[in-house]
């Protein structure tokens, strides 16, 4: 059985345990890519580790969908080191109070993708055990990944250095 035919038998236990919280299931350039409701998205993840061995998350990343209702996407990339599988996971957050539990607790290596998402778009990860900043300074008020942020960024908000040549 290869890799790729595993994922539907996962998908059927999820849907299967989880029932209406796995919103959608679709393949897209041969990935699997699966929406999980927002209040079961660290019950989901916990299950995959544990029952599927879904012990490697490579990757947990946020978008802006820019859209009225559940602007936010939280993508969450993990493999099956047992079986090879791979499965993306996804939810979608609300603009008015943005927030997500925390993986942390499941996997540790969630902990500086979680601030990067926080630190770039305001999307609070609940219980993560330190966050806050990792690329920006903390008392900058902005997420410049979000799309209304300005091309060219908030005039003032950081000291750029000179583009004329130094006059000696």
């Amino acid at each position: 059985m290869s890799k790729k035919d595993l994922i539907p038998g996962i998908i059927d236990d999820l849907r299967a345990k989880f029932g209406d919280a796995v919103l959608e299931s679709k393949s897209y350039a041969g990935d699997q890519i699966t929406r999980i409701e927002l209040n079961r998205i660290h019950e989901v993840c916990q299950y995959l580790k544990q029952k599927h061995h879904f012990v490697y998350l490579v990757d947990l990343l946020g978008t802006d969908r820019f859209t009225a209702e559940d602007r936010f996407e939280i993508i969450y990339h993990m493999i099956s080191l047992k079986t090879g599988a791979r499965l993306f996971i996804r939810t979608w957050v609300p603009e008015e109070n943005p927030v997500v539990p925390t993986v942390t607790d499941i996997w540790a290596g969630a902990n500086w993708n979680e601030r990067e998402v926080w630190d770039m778009f305001g999307i609070r990860f609940e219980g993560h055990p330190d966050l806050r900043r990792i690329f920006l300074p903390e008392d900058f008020e902005y997420h410049p990944l979000r799309k209304e942020f300005p091309l060219l960024g908030i005039p003032g908000s950081f000291s750029l250095p000179t583009t004329t040549p130094d006059s000696q």
